[in-house]
């Protein structure tokens, strides 16, 4: 009889043991994604997003510009936009830089539908061109931004490992466009490479992610949405599929970067993705802003 007990303290030891080593990594995971939002060059630092018109579009600090800067030279420079095509002219005398590198002459600028979009440096500021839809528009990033100065942290439900669940992955004969609404309102086919199909509270669901960056990219809503998180809805990422199943664990649910910034464009859920359930795990709403058009 002892070591049948000695066998089940050990078991519970070795349950209690996995139990601690996964809040460690959630913490660690938790910690390690905070980080990436305060960054110098993080969402909290997205200070502005400036829709581009055909033609010349003036940059700097003056309040006559097009592009208005919160600090830097009056007339910093000016953003070319011709036939889908951006390129940036710094004023005489000031100093910026593309990339890193001392601005010269006339810099043709690629948009954040290539892998590394340019970046234009100047006063402390970072702007880059994005393509939105028929629109592009230059984003500013500004590390001392009022946003990133306030902000107070993020707030998570409780670890909860009963949301941690293998899925299994039915992959479509070839990956099907899946019309992805931003909340712009502008809406863009993404391709979908299958549908996962899981439980949660007794409850059968399925998702249809995206594929992002070799990883699964599922953008969802709950009925938490609205109450404890954010109203929009929800992303998760997840490894690509082995051996048929997607593990997908919940509590590492996050917020979309609109929570934090009015500048960002951020997909909403497609209708395959709002699902009749409390999800009660990842990140809790932080604030509302409204979206920039």
């Amino acid at each position: 009889m002892r070591w049948r007990k000695l066998i089940a303290c050990a078991a519970f030891f070795e349950l209690l043991m996995a139990g601690t080593s996964y809040r460690a990594e959630m913490a660690a995971w938790r910690a390690g994604h905070e980080s990436e939002l305060k960054a110098e060059d993080g969402w909290l630092a997205v200070a502005g997003l400036f829709w581009l018109k055909e033609g010349t579009n003036t940059a700097g600090s003056d309040a006559s510009n097009y592009i208005v800067l919160p600090r830097g030279p009056a007339q910093a420079g000016v953003f070319e936009f011709r036939d889908g095509k951006t390129s940036f002219r710094a004023s005489p005398g000031v100093a910026a830089s593309v990339n890193g590198k001392p601005l010269t002459s006339t810099a043709a600028l690629q948009d954040d539908t290539n892998d590394s979009p340019d970046q234009v440096q100047l006063a402390g500021l970072t702007m880059l061109v994005i393509h939105r839809g028929n629109r592009s528009g230059i984003r500013l990033k500004d590390p001392e931004s009022k946003t990133r100065r306030e902000f107070t942290g993020l707030r998570w439900f409780p670890v909860n490992e009963s949301y941690r669940v293998s899925a299994k992955f039915i992959a479509y004969p070839k990956p099907r466009m899946i019309p992805i609404t931003n909340v712009l309102g502008e809406t863009e086919p993404e391709a979908s490479p299958g549908y996962v199909e899981f439980s949660l509270n007794g409850r059968p669901l399925r998702l249809d992610p995206v594929a992002e960056d070799n990883r699964l990219f599922f953008i969802f809503r709950d009925l938490t949405a609205g109450k404890e998180t954010y109203p929009a809805g929800r992303f998760l990422y997840a490894d690509m599929p082995k051996n048929g199943v997607v593990d997908l664990d919940f509590n590492k649910a996050e917020n979309p970067p609109c929570a934090f910034t009015a500048y960002a464009t951020c997909p909403l859920p497609p209708k395959e993705n709002r699902l009749p359930i409390r999800i009660q795990a990842g990140e809790l709403d932080y604030g509302h802003h409204e979206p920039a058009n």
